[in-house]
C-alpha cells in the first residue's frame, strides 16, 4: 500500500447525501476477483448511458473536474454493503481523499485498509469546499495528514481527527498484512519450533 503524508489535488464537488455503496460500485461487477480496473466503472450507473456514453451531466465527465484526485461529497458518503470494491474504484479512478461529513463505518475502514484517506469536516466546512469547487476554475486543496489539516490558498484551514493508529499506519504505508509481515521473523522463529 502506498504510504500517505500530504496530497495537493483538484476538487470535485459531489454534493450528494447517503451515496452507498452500490451507487459506487454497482453489485455486478463484484465477480471481478483482481483488484484492477475498477476506476472505469466508479458511479457507472449514474456516470454512463445504456449504450456506454458518458451521461454529460454527471460531475465526473465534465471537462473541468477532469484529473481530480479530491472527492468531496455530503454526508453519510459509502453508507450500504461492505463492499472494499467501493474505495477500490474510487482510488483506481485516481482520487487520493474522499472528504465528507459522515461516512459508512465499514467504508471509511476500508479505505484506511486501502492507502485512501477518509477526512471527516463539519458540514459548514464541506458546504464550502464544494461552493469554491463550483465556482473556482481549477480548484485544489492540500491534505496534510501528519499536521491533520485541510487548506486550499482562499483562507480555507480545516483540522481533522483521525484515530492515531489509521495515521501512523497510512503515514507508512501499512494495511493488516503489511503490519502483520513486520513481524515476519518472528513468526517464522515461532513456526520453526513448532513444527
Amino acid at each position: 500500500m502506498d504510504a500517505f503524508t500530504k496530497h495537493t489535488g483538484k476538487v470535485v464537488p459531489y454534493d450528494m447525501p447517503n451515496v452507498d455503496t452500490d451507487q459506487i460500485i454497482p453489485a455486478r461487477f463484484l465477480k471481478k476477483i483482481d483488484r484492477v480496473g475498477f476506476g472505469e466503472l466508479l458511479f457507472y450507473e449514474l456516470r454512463y448511458e445504456e449504450d456506454g456514453s458518458p451521461k454529460p451531466g454527471f460531475i465526473l465527465n465534465q471537462p473541468q473536474y477532469a484529473g481530480g484526485t479530491v472527492l468531496v461529497s455530503g454526508p453519510q458518503f459509502g453508507i450500504g454493503s461492505s463492499r472494499e470494491h467501493a474505495p477500490w474504484a474510487i482510488q483506481q479512478y485516481g482520487f487520493r481523499v474522499v472528504i465528507a461529513p459522515s461516512f459508512g463505518d465499514i467504508f471509511r475502514n476500508n479505505c484506511y485498509q486501502n492507502g485512501l484517506l477518509p477526512v471527516m469536516l463539519d458540514a459548514a466546512e464541506v458546504d464550502t469546499i464544494i461552493a469554491r469547487a463550483q465556482e473556482i476554475q481549477g480548484y485544489e486543496l492540500s491534505v496534510d495528514l501528519e499536521a491533520q489539516q485541510v487548506t486550499d490558498g482562499h483562507g480555507l484551514a480545516a483540522s481533522f481527527d483521525i484515530d492515531p493508529f489509521r495515521k501512523e499506519n497510512l503515514v507508512q504505508g501499512l494495511d493488516d498484512i503489511g503490519l502483520t509481515l513486520q513481524n515476519e521473523a518472528a513468526i517464522d522463529a515461532f513456526e520453526g519450533a513448532n513444527s
